[in-house]
């Protein structure tokens, strides 16, 4: 009562601060070596923490969509917004000056989020203030999900482990001690990479009369690897009889292993060079005539697509479809359209896990002229067959092209999406062009996963067995943050490909590639029409022929002009 307001407001505060730092501390304290990392962890890095496929599958457990990018650790839900005051159900540590974000669950509604103020515990609950204007609480709803994303304190932890003089990571060293009185004592060590040095000592060994050399004192005069990058893991004692060394020697000797460990560690592996040995002496495959023009093979993923190239004069027709039960009635369509000539080649699924045989039995029933082979136990089912290679076999160079041609026996193999012309260029004038295939036109697939979209999000099943199969009669486009709306597709084992939204070309290197005895062009579809099919094949065969420039073909289109992924 005999303070003035302003320095009883002061008081309070003060004596309020403590208590709250010292409740702040008590909680973090409580944490257990595992809950402290597993928290650094996700401030540091994660997306959230989650065992995924260990627990097995659940596509509804392992990606939620409510955000893409790092979160940070989840601190609890908005329970009142009241006076600019936040109050949340604490699940975390949180302190002034961290960093958090309000999550309301929608991804095109801007988040708010800034530094806290100051941390009011409210029973089992906190009160969270900010500064003025930092918030505008009309976008902060209850039910809001809250976020930390930034932790000063762990920030300055985290850049301390790195900067600074010193190595802030070592590495694990043994050392053996070997000698008896009147010779040299030697000591061995060896680091994790079974670099061996051995050091010996340059005064002889002297018997002892008081105060003999320990194993406890060696290994403490050893273990003094303090501002190295190395630290003492095992030490082992074989010295015989009561000895004694000068300490200023064993400190030498330890020196002098930490320098031929750390010289040892900077030179490269030990290998052998052969000068005279030349690469194309070892692949086996020759060039052969190049057959006069260029062919063009079309890959469809649906039955309608399929019937609109059968419109076109295309030889060569490969079918990736979700249900390889379909791939029967592919087949069907292309015998009965009464061309022989036609060949159809169908897909199995780009991964194959044990127990998924019955998948690719299925692929085989469809009795096609040949396969598109995605990966190595695809190349042992498929042996006897007319096979393809695809791009997933990522064939970038002419020795793993020679492996996969003569070894499998594959009649061609298509070019590894990762190159640019001029190593595209480099890998057919290398090796003979004939066995190569392009794709020069495509949606580029973004990246493949075991998640199931579909399932997770247009079922409340977790797997194939109670899903109901949404991917049968539904189309999904996965929004990034640019508004581009990239195509989803799923396969037989549920797994989901995500394709660009927009297609890409190749065009304006054909004639170039042509020009190299390149001989088979292959373009892709998705989810285009009918029409937009035999638009699209009529426009590259003019290409081909040589009636419009790659230029023309991409502009008319409207397609990305560029090869591959790079």
């Amino acid at each position: 009562g005999r303070l003035k307001a302003p320095e009883y407001v002061a008081n309070v505060t003060r004596v309020y601060r403590q208590a709250l730092n010292q409740l702040i501390e008590t909680n973090i304290e409580t944490f257990s070596s595992r809950e402290k990392d597993q928290y650094n962890l996700e401030m540091a890095f994660s997306r959230g923490l989650y065992t995924g496929w260990f627990e097995g599958i659940n596509n509804q457990e392992l990606v939620h969509g409510r955000f893409g990018k790092k979160r940070g650790v989840y601190l609890g839900e908005v329970t009142r917004i009241r006076n600019a005051e936040i109050t949340l159900k604490l699940e975390a540590p949180v302190k002034p000056g961290d960093g958090i974000v309000f999550d309301c669950g929608h991804p095109e509604t801007k988040e708010e989020g800034g530094r806290i103020y100051a941390v009011i515990p409210n029973g089992r609950e906190v009160i969270l203030t900010f500064g003025r204007n930092d918030l505008n609480f009309h976008n902060i709803h209850i039910g809001d999900k809250v976020w930390k994303t930034n932790d000063p304190e762990l920030d300055k932890q985290i850049r301390q482990s790195y900067t600074g003089e010193h190595p802030q990571f070592t590495r694990p060293i043994n050392i053996e001690v070997h000698g008896e009185i009147g010779e040299k004592l030697i000591a061995v060590s060896r680091d994790e990479s079974w670099n061996i040095v051995q050091v010996e000592s340059e005064i002889l060994i002297a018997e002892a009369h008081t105060k003999p050399l320990s194993t406890e004192r060696l290994k403490e005069q050893f273990g003094r690897l303090g501002n190295t990058p190395f630290h003492l893991d095992n030490f082992i004692n074989n010295l015989n009889g009561n000895i004694m060394l000068p300490v200023s020697e064993l400190n030498r000797m330890r020196r002098e292993i930490v320098s031929q460990l750390e010289e040892l560690r900077s030179r490269p592996k030990l290998w052998e060079l052969n000068h005279h040995a030349k690469w194309q002496d070892l692949i086996s495959s020759k060039s052969t005539e190049i057959p006069a023009s260029p062919s063009l093979i079309v890959l469809v993923r649906n039955i309608e697509q399929l019937k609109a190239v059968l419109t076109a004069d295309i030889k060569t027709v490969y079918c990736e479809f979700e249900d390889p039960r379909k791939y029967q009635e592919a087949v069907k369509i292309v015998r009965e359209f009464g061309q022989e000539e036609i060949n159809i080649f169908v897909a199995p699924p780009r991964i194959s896990k044990p127990g998924e045989t019955w998948i690719l039995k299925q692929v085989r029933d469809s009795q096609a002229d040949g396969y598109l082979i995605r990966n190595y136990d695809q190349l042992e089912y498929f042996a006897n067959e007319r096979c393809v290679g695809d791009f997933s076999l990522n064939i970038a160079n002419p020795l793993t092209a020679d492996y996969f041609k003569n070894r499998f026996n594959l009649e061609r193999l298509t070019a590894s999406y990762d190159l640019n012309i001029n190593q595209l260029e480099g890998l057919i004038t290398n090796y003979p062009a004939q066995n190569f295939e392009v794709t020069i036109h495509q949606h580029i697939p973004m990246f493949h996963m075991e998640h199931c979209v579909f399932c997770a999000f247009l079922s409340e099943g977790t797997d194939y067995t109670n899903c109901g199969r949404p991917c049968e009669t539904q189309s999904v486009t996965m929004r990034d943050r640019v508004g581009s709306e990239h195509i989803l597709k799923a396969d037989a084992g549920c797994r989901n490909t995500v394709y660009n939204s927009a297609a890409q070309t190749g065009a304006e290197y054909v004639q170039r590639l042509v020009s190299l005895g390149l001989q088979y062009f292959r373009i892709e579809f998705v989810n285009e029409t009918s029409e937009q099919v035999q638009k699209t094949i009529q426009s590259y065969q003019n290409l081909l022929q040589g009636e419009i420039t790659g230029s023309q073909l991409w502009k008319t289109l409207k397609l990305q002009n560029q090869l591959g992924v790079t």
